[in-house]
């Protein structure tokens, strides 16, 4: 059989939240500034570039003219060396669409005619002009702007091509796009990792108070001490209002606890008194019975006690220096049983008060004791792996043991299996009680020297 108390649910961290929120809005923000520049930066180039292309058309229309006989004429100076070099994407054209015009002219780097789309796919707008992307002679996006001009009296119409490469720009574009992502990356990492800093120094006080609060639960202190910030000073003020008035609680209560045995103390002597004066079977019974109202005070008084030590200040007992104390006396009261005892070289803490660990340390050693018939095995050793903050007492003895399917029964109290030594009942009930209140686990098992094994865990004070 065993008792324990049930794990609490754990909590997200507080810190990991903010962090991880924070973090998230600012990778969030920085896409979208990131976006909303590269997008303002691609229309900001993309209408430089048709501002000089538009420039170069003027340009152009103003440089070209014909001759008496029609003839296309003029040596157009653009002012870009790109106009020169073939295949570099920066074409221009003038070309003829009236019959009375001869001849057409282009820039050096236009070594071979590039196709314009019709004007069903692309019309011209009120000024006769048309905007579109096709292929250039290297595979290149060019841009064009295209327009047809009327060049004097005799309706003279050519048409004028200015091209640009639009694949340079997208890659300068793309270009910038990259390096704006990547200098906001790296201002965002150390953006992220300066805040998750400074959100931990924020918290940092509150580490301090789990601390303290740790500390206060180990019993190496009674209150939270220290300078708290502005938000966190009320909290433990407050906190040390409540440790202060449990600890008044649990003062009132052992008092009224001491008076209400004071003051059933002297009452039960009388009837014991008066039962074994009486003579005949009703003085024993009513010696009996108020020896068994003494003994069922003291185990609800144990009780109560224990109930309101629980969940507050933890006290600290040297289990191992305690546990000795007592078996010296028990071995000088048995002299006949054989006791062997395994103990730690190192000093183990138990996690409650003195007189809760000798009431249940004395009731397990006084029932193996009893029942023993020559032997005591008592061990006392660390906690491991799940049970590492617990320590473990085992007491075995070398008696007739409990049967499995009467250990259940064993630990009611006043339950007693065997009538032929005497006792109340009440050693493994008290127990079992002052395990469970102390959120302990208590196991009853068959010894390796034949007895009962009587198996405590209860919970290590922390250093």
């Amino acid at each position: 059989m065993r008792l324990r108390l049930p794990n609490g649910p754990r909590l997200d961290s507080l810190a990991f939240r903010v962090v991880a929120s924070s973090t998230i809005w600012a990778i969030i923000s920085l896409v979208v500034v990131a976006t909303i520049i590269s997008t303002f930066y691609r229309q900001a180039s993309e209408r430089g570039f048709e501002s000089v292309l538009s420039a170069h058309l003027f340009n152009l229309i103003g440089s070209v003219g014909v001759d008496e006989e029609g003839r296309l004429q003029g040596s157009p100076n653009l002012g870009d060396f790109r106009f020169n070099m073939p295949a570099s994407g920066w074409y221009w054209s003038v070309e003829p669409l009236s019959d009375n015009v001869v001849g057409t002219l282009g820039s050096s780097s236009l070594t071979a005619a590039i196709p314009a789309p019709s004007s069903e796919d692309v019309p011209f707008d009120a000024d006769f002009q048309r905007r579109y992307l096709t292929e250039g002679l290297d595979g290149e996006i060019v841009d064009v702007i295209e327009s047809e001009f009327l060049l004097d009296d005799e309706d003279r119409i050519v048409r004028f091509r200015i091209m640009g490469n639009y694949s340079d720009l997208s890659e300068e574009i793309d270009e910038f796009s990259r390096q704006l992502y990547l200098y906001l990356a790296v201002f965002g990492l150390g953006m992220v990792a300066i805040n998750a800093i400074a959100i931990l120094i924020g918290l940092r006080p509150l580490t301090r108070v789990r601390g303290a609060l740790a500390d206060i639960r180990a019993g190496t202190a009674k209150q939270l001490d220290g300078k708290f910030p502005a938000e966190i000073s009320p909290l433990a003020s407050e906190t040390n209002a409540l440790i202060e008035s449990n600890r008044r609680i649990v003062e009132r209560a052992r008092t009224q606890v001491g008076n209400l045995a004071h003051s059933l103390k002297t009452p039960l002597a009388v009837m014991m008194n008066e039962g074994r004066a009486m003579d005949g079977p009703k003085g024993r019974l009513i010696a009996e019975q108020a020896t068994l109202m003494q003994q069922q005070i003291e185990h609800y008084l144990q009780r109560a006690r224990a109930a309101a030590q629980r969940e507050t200040v933890v006290y600290r007992t040297p289990a191992r220096q305690t546990l000795e104390r007592m078996l010296r006396v028990m071995e000088k009261l048995n002299p006949a049983i054989d006791l062997e005892m395994d103990m730690p070289d190192d000093e183990i803490v138990f996690a409650g008060e003195k007189e809760d660990f000798e009431e249940l340390c004395g009731n397990i050693l006084e029932n193996a004791f009893k029942w023993a018939r020559g032997a005591v095995r008592v061990t006392l050793s660390e906690g491991s792996g799940a049970k590492s903050g617990m320590f473990e007492l085992a007491v075995e003895d070398d008696g007739p043991g409990i049967p499995e399917d009467k250990a259940t029964l064993a630990l009611k109290r006043g339950q007693r299996l065997d009538e032929s030594k005497p006792g109340t009942g009440l050693g493994l009930a008290i127990v079992a009680e002052l395990v469970n209140e102390y959120g302990g686990e208590l196991a009853l098992d068959t010894a390796q020297i034949g007895g009962l094994r009587v198996v405590v865990s209860l919970k290590r004070a922390q250093e």
